[in-house]
């Protein structure tokens, strides 16, 4: 009841048919401010769940690609006729990769399912809309039943009431936006914390890509492209209290052809950050935020930026793997951005590093508190929608109420400075990808 409900509200509200009183103010213009404003207790992004048509493979690609070892499976061959799912795992930052099993032999045993939320159905449509692509931003919560109920009683549309699993995990969703959904996971008093849902065993050694590691250590923002920010926006801060962190407009972050514009929201730690997009018109280009709506079938998770712990050695190794079943990574800047990078980044990278920078096409961007170094894949899949960032934070150190050291979130900002190249970069790969189209129609006249 819950799924078809929502998902008739949920359009009915992602669609700009709600009154907004949202308005952005600009880059320059905002000021930072941390009210506190948590509905509820939030600790940490806890995993991203993809759907795919075939999870073996992909999730294979996602380990080798990324140095992320895969750690837990939930399968046949451990009893769940239901869904094949993969977990990968490099430090703090956990993958998730689902598939459906044959819907005849999933529906004699629905309950071998590991992942209770899952329908075979909803996948069956999810995939088709959106090919492979993000079904779930999971969180860290204190309490999943009391993160549920605050978030409906504020809201939220529901999508999956608590759960509590064997194991002591308990796990609940709601709509986040478009068909992709915020599930809540939270730990029972004795639960080990670093366990993941009942029903995943360890994964053999031989199959494991164990001993895969390049430095990524946990998620630091998920971002949502949608066709309206503001009711998008403000849905999400209703429900869970999160506060606007920061934002941005097609004048900050444009370019000549096309722009959109930005905002991002974080909870109390501002550990958990979820920047949100939507397309600006009237441009020579349509927007690429609207180009990612129509080939994605609507609002989705358009990137998940990585933080790596050296990204020099993270890059190193992706890169080599790059043509070899790895990820491809949108041009380089040109020589002028490093030229002028040396002006920007002195006292904050080495010659060393800045040379590093420009061989393996690193972006530099700093704000008022740290620097931020950072990367773009390519799309990962056969639609130009979603694609990673690997990102390092510099500085913005201090320390907690107990004296240990920690580093700020969004330390170093989103990448103001650099969104012009990316948006270039992006322009001319679509640019790619509408030559053929266009020889093609020509010949068939």
């Amino acid at each position: 009841m819950y799924s078809s409900i929502s998902h008739h509200l949920f359009s009915f509200l992602t669609m700009g048919t709600t009154n907004s009183d949202f308005k952005l103010v600009g880059y320059s213009n905002f000021v930072r401010i941390n009210p506190k404003s948590d509905l509820f207790p939030v600790k940490r992004f806890h995993h991203i769940e993809f759907w795919t048509g075939d999870a073996t493979n992909v999730s294979r690609r996602f380990s080798w690609g990324l140095g992320m070892p895969i750690v837990a499976k939930s399968d046949l061959s451990t009893g769940n006729s239901v869904h094949a799912s993969y977990l990968l795992r490099s430090g703090n930052l956990s993958f998730l990769f689902t598939s459906a099993y044959s819907p005849t032999i999933s529906s004699s045993s629905p309950s071998s399912a590991s992942i209770p939320t899952f329908n075979p159905s909803q996948f069956t449509s999810f995939l088709t809309a959106h090919g492979l692509a993000v079904r779930a931003v999971a969180i860290e919560v204190e309490s999943a039943d009391a993160a549920f109920d605050t978030s409906v009683s504020h809201g939220a549309i529901p999508c999956s009431p608590p759960t509590h699993l064997p194991n002591g995990v308990a796990l609940a969703e709601v709509h986040l936006y478009g068909d992709v959904v915020l599930r809540y996971i939270s730990y029972g008093k004795d639960t080990d914390a670093s366990s993941f849902l009942a029903g995943f065993e360890e994964m053999p050694e031989e199959a494991s890509f164990r001993g895969l590691d390049f430095g990524l250590r946990r998620l630091d923002h998920a971002v949502g492209n949608v066709p309206e920010l503001g009711p998008a926006m403000e849905y999400v801060k209703k429900f869970t209290g999160f506060h606007e962190f920061a934002e941005f407009t097609a004048e900050d972050v444009g370019t000549s052809e096309s722009g959109l514009n930005s905002a991002v929201l974080a909870n109390n730690d501002e550990t958990v950050l979820m920047p949100m997009n939507e397309p600006v018109y009237g441009t020579k280009r349509k927007s690429q935020i609207q180009t990612y709506l129509e080939h994605n079938e609507g609002a989705g998770l358009q990137h998940l930026a990585l933080m790596s712990e050296d990204i020099f050695w993270t890059l190193r190794e992706m890169r080599k793997r790059s043509g070899v079943g790895g990820f491809e990574f949108m041009p380089r800047p040109p020589p002028t951005y490093y030229r002028n990078l040396r002006g920007r980044a002195k006292g904050v990278l080495s010659e060393e590093q800045m040379k590093e920078c420009e061989e393996l096409g690193i972006l530099v961007d700093m704000d008022d508190q740290g620097t931020l170094l950072q990367i773009f894949t390519k799309p990962i899949g056969d639609r130009p929608t979603m694609f990673i960032e690997i990102i390092q934070r510099i500085g913005c150190m201090v320390k907690d109420e107990s004296g240990k050291l920690y580093q700020k979130g969004g330390c170093g900002g989103f990448g103001k400075g650099n969104f012009s190249e990316l948006f270039k970069s992006i322009e001319e790969y679509e640019k790619t990808l509408e030559r053929k189209s266009v020889a093609d129609d020509a010949n068939a006249a």
